[in-house]
């Protein structure tokens, strides 16, 4: 158990009353610094499936609880937020590269080094964004979304966070996924490694996701279940025909997400991330 689990959960359970409760502030501070800097996370990995940690999700929805709204910003730019949550500063040390132009992180998000931001995204609180990820211009990384290393986060794609229920996953990209322009990633949907998911890409827990090179559907498993794509898949905007009704007359179709291939050489040189940005 981590230090600050105990006083984490003694807290949330208090409900409103922890707003009163002396040195309250404090163990949160505690808490959302050690977010920031990577040491716990909404979720992790532990003996190939991936973990919900509820309490952290507790300790965020706490921050909430406990904080005042305040004024902060300039006469020109001003914001009015939770005093628990300011904006993240970084220094060189740091070494991620926020690239001017109206990207914002929250504290309580973990950005490792060499993670590239380009102008205007916005990483929310709880959120962890690994090694050589790129989240691109008008990106967003939700709230407890978990990003693995040398992902590409492009254009205007959402990435969904899922803080509550606090027992739910959230979003979760892993290694070296390509995340194309548009997309969106939602509701505990959990992408793995290696994955290519073209433009366009709407991918929630409530949709099926059709694999015709190996024939299945996958879908999520109960209603606390994900949607899992399959490593090194490669998944498409597609529609499926509505077989009933009105909606066959009319020759309507619905939206369907399509595997269509799985990765290879020619995949890995199309989405290949160019270290010379870097």
């Amino acid at each position: 158990m981590h230090p600050l689990q105990a006083g984490i959960e003694r807290l949330y359970a208090l409900g409103p009353e922890a707003k009163n409760v002396s040195g309250a502030r404090a163990v949160f501070v505690d808490f959302r610094e050690a977010l920031s800097r990577g040491e716990i996370r909404a979720a992790e990995k532990l003996n190939g499936k991936w973990q919900v940690n509820v309490w952290v999700k507790q300790g965020i929805l706490l921050g909430f609880r406990i904080g005042e709204l305040t004024e902060s910003g300039c006469e020109d730019l001003s914001f009015v937020d939770k005093d628990t949550f300011p904006v993240r500063e970084f220094c060189i040390e740091d070494r991620v590269r926020i690239v001017p132009g109206g990207s914002s992180v929250r504290s309580g998000a973990f950005v490792a080094a060499s993670v590239v931001c380009m102008p205007p995204m916005y990483i929310n609180t709880g959120a962890y964004v690994d090694e050589g990820t790129l989240v691109d211009s008008h990106a967003l990384v939700g709230s407890c979304a978990q990003i693995g290393k040398n992902v590409h986060i492009s254009a205007a794609a959402q990435i969904g966070g899922v803080l509550e229920p606090v027992n739910a996953s959230p979003v979760i990209i892993e290694d070296d996924v390509l995340v194309g322009g548009n997309c969106g990633v939602y509701e505990g949907t959990q992408v793995r490694a290696r994955a290519v998911l073209g433009a366009g890409t709407v991918l929630t827990r409530s949709t099926p996701l059709f694999d015709t090179v190996k024939g299945g559907i996958y879908r999520a498993d109960g209603p606390e279940g994900c949607l899992i794509v399959p490593e090194g898949a490669v998944v498409v905007p597609g529609s499926r025909a509505i077989t009933k009704g009105k909606a066959q007359d009319w020759g309507l179709s619905v939206y369907a997400p399509i595997i269509v291939k799985y990765r290879d050489e020619k995949t890995d040189r199309g989405v290949e991330l160019e270290d010379l940005l870097r």
